[in-house]
């Protein structure tokens, strides 16, 4: 078996838990697919047209999550963090069958997402995996946010910084190797708010299911979460396991470097949109094992993945 071939789950890998932002109880269950299936949702509680496809194209809304929509109005939101999951243990095909709208949040991370898939099994095909190399330097700004992409050679590189005036978040910055790092620290980090501003997330009908089991809560100089911090740069790095996630809406893996200053769901959405505009800035290839770098598999993973 080859690491660098299409993989699946090897067996159902099922969740359940609230929704962050409509608060009801949901439940998923990642199957394995053929080779070249893809990823693909399915809304078992709707009787017909019930397949939307995680592809930036379908990205309907970005505000405090990423949402996917079919033509027929079919939406799966909040799922950059098992999109994110799914990436980083390197599964090209699933069927992911979920019997409400949103993706449960979990602990606000992709923690379970990955810890499950892995103690389900990850089946190896010997088909080739496809990967995106980026050709040209692209980049979407939005006032003094901005995210841009450009050609690597063999990796993704990922360097994304935070600004906040809050003391606790800060200015944080950190930079990831997402095929060779150890990203168990991105993959724990959970998502966060400050307090002040709650009220108005629920008064627009968000984060109904939302606590402190599932999210960072900042207010002023302090954390409510009684646990503290996962790790000393879980802000950024949550982010940079959002931006994973909305990348995997290109369908494949990536090869390329990227940059971002205060970015977010609608940023890496649109910077997607732009590269795929025109042709000449990316190629997708077919890689097989010879001529394909390990780097490409996180190797810190492959333990889990034999």
């Amino acid at each position: 078996m080859s690491y660098l071939t299409q993989k699946t789950v090897k067996k159902n890998v099922i969740f359940n838990g609230v929704a962050l932002h409509s608060g009801v109880n949901v439940n998923v269950t990642i199957k394995p697919a053929d080779p070249n299936f893809g990823i693909v949702f399915k809304r078992i509680d709707l009787k017909n047209n019930n397949f939307v496809y995680p592809n930036f194209a379908n990205v309907s809304n970005t505000s405090l999550n990423t949402t996917v929509e079919n033509e027929f109005g079919a939406k799966v939101s909040t799922i950059e963090h098992l999109m994110g999951a799914l990436f980083g243990l390197g599964i090209d095909n699933a069927l992911i069958e979920i019997d409400n709208e949103e993706v449960p949040i979990l602990d606000g991370s992709a923690k379970e997402f990955i810890e499950k898939i892995i103690l389900a099994g990850i089946e190896v095909s010997e088909a080739p995996i496809k990967i995106i190399k980026i050709n040209k330097e692209v980049t979407f700004s939005d006032g003094e946010r901005f995210i841009s992409i450009k050609p690597s050679t063999l990796s993704l590189d990922i360097d994304f910084e935070l600004k906040y005036k809050n003391k606790i978040i800060g200015n944080q910055r950190n930079k990831v190797k997402v095929y060779e790092d150890d990203l168990t620290d991105v993959y724990n980090s959970r998502t966060y708010c400050l307090f002040e501003d709650i009220e108005l997330i629920k008064k627009n009908g968000l984060a109904k299911g939302g606590s402190l089991n599932n999210a960072i809560v900042v207010k002023d100089e302090e954390i409510l979460n009684s646990e503290g911090l996962r790790n000393e740069k879980e802000f950024v790095n949550h982010k940079i396991l959002d931006c994973i996630g909305d990348l995997y809406t290109s369908g494949f893996r990536i090869v390329a470097s990227i940059k971002c200053s205060q970015g977010g769901h609608y940023l890496t959405n649109q910077l997607l949109r732009k590269v795929f505009e025109n042709k000449e800035n990316f190629s997708i290839l077919e890689i097989k094992e010879k001529n394909l770098p390990h780097s490409l598999i996180n190797r810190n993973l492959l333990r889990f993945i034999a």
